[in-house]
């Protein structure tokens, strides 16, 4: 884990309240990996940094991609290029991908696609087959997902990612939630991640479709301190309690004591 003061290389609204901002992050960005996250010090009278998934990296830059629900994201919207932001990390335990997988599937809900992204893109320039189910409440809070462009170097085919969207709505893709879409996906599937509501998870964890197949989740949960310390993103699993930024965020769907 690193303290940085990083730069703001750009900030822009890409979806309605929803920011992506790219970071210069020397020695952050390198070494982070994806399901990880950074915490960031927003500024102004804010006293707890917050957390944020790493999106995107490039070189010894960060994206970060998020919703503006607060006092310390609204603050964070001010930043311009070329002004510095306090950050640490890169935090938590990722997601793993199995060196004998193959096919994956990807599910986003909502905000969920800031962290699998990363990991789709990662996937994908290992030769892994990637498909992404997008869901969201309407076509605006879509955030257009492309394949990245080292697939293209490699001279692999596009097919090899895979996005598939769902609208609460039906304004875009399927009408209807994510997890209506997994059936239709899951055949032949050896690693399914997952990040989004804890209702989709619940969903999830009900499903006939995912008893034989290894699914990774990230909680989304208010943290503190980001490293162990406060014990406020305390939750329970069948293993007994532990904490989202230690020992997650990222977990087994078959792990966490669902209530």
């Amino acid at each position: 884990m690193k303290q940085i003061k990083a730069t703001v290389t750009s900030n822009i609204e890409v979806m309605p309240e929803t920011r992506l901002m790219w970071l210069e992050a020397p020695g952050v960005a390198e070494s982070a990996r994806p399901g990880q996250f950074v915490m960031v010090r927003c500024g102004g009278d804010t006293v707890l940094p917050r957390p944020l998934s790493v999106h995107r990296v490039d070189g010894d830059r960060l994206a970060l991609l998020f919703n503006v629900v607060g006092k310390g994201t609204a603050l964070l919207t001010e930043l311009k290029k070329g002004e510095k932001v306090g950050i640490f990390g890169p935090l938590g335990n990722g997601y793993t991908i199995k060196p004998d997988s193959r096919n994956l599937l990807l599910v986003a809900g909502g905000m969920g696609i800031a962290p699998l992204y990363f990991l789709a893109e990662t996937a994908a320039t290992a030769g892994k087959k990637v498909t992404i189910i997008n869901g969201a409440r309407t076509c605006d809070y879509l955030l257009p997902v492309t394949p990245p462009q080292r697939l293209f170097n490699k001279g692999m085919h596009p097919a090899d990612f895979n996005v598939v969207c769902a609208t609460d709505d039906g304004s875009e893709g399927f009408r209807g939630m994510a997890t209506q879409l997994i059936p239709r996906y899951v055949e032949g599937v050896d690693s399914l991640f997952a990040c989004g509501p804890v209702a989709m998870y619940r969903t999830m964890a009900k499903m006939p479709e995912l008893k034989n197949i290894s699914v990774q989740l990230s909680l989304e949960i208010v943290m503190g301190c980001g490293i162990g310390i406060c014990y406020g993103c305390t939750i329970k699993t069948k293993k007994g309690l532990k904490q989202v930024c230690k020992d997650g965020p990222v977990f087994e769907m078959g792990e966490v004591d669902w209530g």
